[in-house]
């Protein structure tokens, strides 16, 4: 019973194919960022560089990815994505082959913003595909669903693979194979034109058209997406700082695996059935227990017993994300889909790089409980714009 539904959403025409070219684009996701400071910071001997190159690098694809997405939605993911997504993998093996042979930071910037600024978003793309094969808003639950839980894969295997072939091989290795998966992933995904959605071809006059924040209810959707990412941005540095204080810095990577972990049971669990509620509900509800989650941190007396939290608090994530999703396809037109989902990866990805610049200096002022307090405020903030949205959310998407 729990397969059938699964079953179901891949049988679709052409659907598991471009599911698994999916996979596979969106692997260096959760490897690119990890792979330009492990590289940078050990050929140059500059944790500062190796973070200024990543930063300029998730700052041009928060920047990039959306006009990218409204370019999709007007003339189609491949005539768009082919050549950008080749662009940003052949920039990535750009930063690795200077960054090998110790060319100046400024060099090592530049084509970061390059490989950033085309990347676009993967699983936007991904996911608009089901909203066009799905046939009936059960099967659009469980492959948004399915997606989210994809989607962990690349933020478990993705740092495991960085920090191991780096280790073990070169530190040049793991930005190079991140560059040439997304290459490959990406022509491998873009190739199946028989499930690509239509393009619009022109602008749409009318309510289509101008940004997507100007309506007010979708912004705040946006926004909670952003304090979302302030929770994953502050968890990461705050569990690497509280493993080095127990004196076990190793323990940091399978913690944080297990966070992941959680996430993705969650979604295959979620999307095998449907749930009673609407998705504002569930969206209004996950914040709450994200926020229950970040805050039971605190209590962690072992890396073990922090590691059980997160993979609790990780049981919430997915469910959340998926009915955020769900409000997003319901609330922008529907020829802007793509451009709606690309919002949401650039709302997460700014909130990431804002959560870890801020658990830093609280880190330096308290410790890891001065990064988990950045970890929790994420989280209320989040809740209180999550129930700030939820009485025009119930009015749009009944």
């Amino acid at each position: 019973m729990v397969l059938k539904r699964y079953r179901e959403v891949l049988g679709l025409p052409g659907a598991w194919r471009f599911s698994l070219a999916g996979v596979m684009a969106r692997l260096p996701i959760g490897m690119t960022g990890l792979a330009m400071v492990i590289l940078i910071s050990s050929g140059y001997g500059s944790y500062a560089l190796g973070g200024a190159t990543t930063a300029a690098y998730v700052l041009a694809v928060a920047v990039g990815a959306p006009q990218l997405s409204r370019a999709v939605d007007r003339h189609g993911q491949s005539r768009v994505m082919l050549p950008a997504v080749t662009l940003s993998g052949l920039a990535g093996l750009g930063v690795a082959y200077a960054a090998a042979h110790h060319a100046p930071g400024a060099v090592l910037v530049v084509l970061a913003v390059v490989a950033g600024g085309a990347q676009g978003s993967m699983p936007t793309l991904v996911r608009a595909r089901w909203t066009h094969v799905a046939r009936n808003a059960g099967q659009l639950h469980t492959a948004f669903a399915m997606e989210a839980a994809l989607d962990e894969i690349a933020f478990m295997v993705g740092p495991v693979l960085a920090t191991g072939l780096a280790t073990a091989v070169a530190a040049w290795l793991p930005l190079v194979l991140a560059a040439s998966v997304q290459i490959l992933g990406g022509w491998a995904f873009l190739a199946q034109r028989e499930t690509e959605p239509p393009a619009t071809g022109t602008p749409v006059r009318g309510a289509g058209t101008g940004s997507l924040l100007r309506i007010r209810v979708l912004w705040l959707v946006f926004a909670a997406y952003l304090m979302l990412g302030i929770v994953f941005g502050g968890v990461d540095v705050s569990t690497v700082a509280y493993a080095k204080e127990l004196g076990r810095p190793s323990a940091a990577g399978p913690a944080l695996l297990v966070f992941s972990l959680g996430s993705f049971v969650a979604g295959l669990v979620y999307g095998a059935r449907r749930w009673r509620g609407a998705p504002w509900q569930h969206f209004a509800a996950g914040t709450v227990l994200i926020g229950l989650g970040a805050g039971s941190f605190f209590f962690a007396t072992s890396i073990e017993m922090l590691a059980l939290l997160m993979f609790l608090t990780g049981l919430t994530l997915s469910p959340t994300f998926v009915a955020g999703q769900t409000l997003v396809q319901h609330l922008v037109p529907a020829e802007r889909v793509t451009e709606g989902f690309a919002w949401v990866a650039t709302s997460i990805n700014a909130g990431v790089s804002l959560g870890s610049s801020l658990a830093g200096v609280g880190l330096d002022r308290a410790g890891s409980a001065g990064g988990f307090g950045v970890t929790l405020t994420g989280a209320a903030l989040a809740l209180v714009v999550a129930l700030a949205a939820a009485p025009t959310l119930r009015r749009r998407t009944v």
